[in-house]
C-alpha cells in the first residue's frame, strides 16, 4: 500500500515540511559522519574541526572535503529524494528526472554556459565593488571577513596537482552540486514558491535569491543569482532536470578546470579576469548578445516540452 499522508498538503505547509526534512536529514547525515570520522582520521582531529586556520595542513583539507560530500548527501541529495516519494509516491516524476531531453538541447546549453563566462566574470566583477553606507560598516566588514574565509577554502580545496587530485575536485564541487542543488533549488523549493505564487517567474527567482544566499559568498551574489535564475527557467523551458543539472555540472567543472590549469602554469591567470578586464569588457556584451539568442533557440526547440502553467498542475 502507497504511503500517502503527506500527498496533496497545500504549498506552505509542505515547504515548512520541506524545510523540516531538509534539517533532520542534514543533522542524521552530521551525527553519522562523526561517528565516522572518529576511527578513520581520530578522535583527536575530530574534535579539533579544522577551519580556515588550518589550510596549510593536507590531513585538514582531506578532513574538511570529507564533511562537504557530507553536506552535499544529507543536505542536498537525500532530502528531495525522500520529499518526492513522499509528496508524489514517484521520486523520477516528482525531480523532472523522467523527462528526456534531445542532444540538440544539451549542445545548445554547454555552449550557452561556455559563452556565458565573459557576462559572469563581469556581473561577478560589479558585485564585488558593492559598498555598504557607513552605518552598515560593521556588517560590511563580517562579510568581507566572510568572504575572504570562503575563498581561502575554496582555494585550498582546488589547489591540487594530480590529475587524481582534479578528478575527485570535478566529484565534490562540480558532480555533486550539480545533482543535489538542482534538486533542492529547482526541484523542492522552486516547485514550492511556484505553486505558492502560481507562477513560474515568481518561483524561479525566490528560489535563486535562496541559492545564491546560501552559498554564503555576498560579494559574489548577483552572478550566482543570475546562474540560479537561468538554471530555473532551463527546467521550465526543457520540462528535465537533466538540463540544469547538465548546465551547473558545466559551470562549475569548467571553474574547477580553469583553475587547475592556472595552478599549474597551464593557462594564463588573466583569463579568470576575461570580459571584466577594461580591454575585454566588450567580450562580456557579445556574450550578452549570444546567450539571448541561445536562449531563444533552446525555448523554441523545446515548446512542446515546457512546463505547465502552475495553475494546471495537480501536484
Amino acid at each position: 500500500m502507497a504511503f500517502s499522508a503527506f500527498r496533496g498538503m497545500k504549498p506552505f505547509p509542505q515547504l515548512m515540511f520541506s524545510i523540516f526534512v531538509v534539517v533532520v536529514s542534514f543533522l542524521a547525515f552530521f551525527v553519522l559522519s562523526l561517528i565516522i570520522a572518529v576511527p578513520v582520521f581520530g578522535i583527536d582531529s575530530v574534535l579539533n574541526m579544522p577551519g580556515v586556520n588550518d589550510l596549510n595542513n593536507p590531513q585538514s583539507i582531506t578532513i574538511l572535503k570529507y564533511f562537504q560530500i557530507v553536506q552535499s548527501l544529507g543536505l542536498f541529495i537525500v532530502p528531495p529524494i525522500i520529499l518526492g516519494w513522499l509528496y508524489l509516491g514517484n521520486i523520477s516524476e516528482y525531480l523532472f528526472l523522467n523527462k528526456s531531453t534531445t542532444l540538440s538541447s544539451a549542445l545548445i546549453v554547454l555552449i550557452l554556459m561556455f559563452i556565458a563566462t565573459p557576462a559572469i566574470n563581469l556581473t561577478g566583477e560589479l558585485n564585488a565593488k558593492m559598498q555598504l553606507p557607513d552605518w552598515l560598516s560593521g556588517i560590511e566588514r563580517w562579510m568581507k571577513q566572510t568572504e575572504e574565509s570562503a575563498a581561502q577554502l575554496t582555494e585550498a580545496f582546488l589547489n591540487v596537482k594530480t590529475t587524481a587530485g582534479l578528478v575527485f575536485n570535478i566529484f565534490m564541487v562540480a558532480f555533486l552540486p550539480a545533482i543535489g542543488e538542482e534538486f533542492l533549488f529547482r526541484g523542492v523549493i522552486q516547485r514550492s514558491f511556484t505553486r505558492m505564487t502560481k507562477s513560474h517567474h515568481w518561483g524561479i527567482w525566490i528560489s535563486a535569491i535562496f541559492f545564491s544566499a546560501l552559498h554564503m559568498q555576498f560579494y559574489g551574489f548577483l552572478p550566482r543569482l543570475l546562474l540560479g535564475a537561468l538554471f530555473g527557467y532551463l527546467l521550465v523551458w526543457s520540462g528535465s532536470m537533466w538540463i540544469p543539472i547538465l548546465a551547473h555540472f558545466f559551470n562549475n567543472a569548467f571553474a574547477v578546470i580553469s583553475l587547475y590549469m592556472i595552478d599549474n602554469n597551464l593557462m594564463s591567470p588573466e583569463v579568470e579576469n576575461f570580459g571584466s578586464a577594461a580591454d575585454s569588457i566588450y567580450y562580456a556584451f557579445i556574450s550578452l548578445a549570444i546567450i539571448v539568442l541561445l536562449l531563444f533557440l533552446f525555448r523554441k526547440q523545446n515548446k512542446k516540452n515546457t512546463l505547465p502553467s502552475p495553475q494546471k498542475t495537480v501536484h
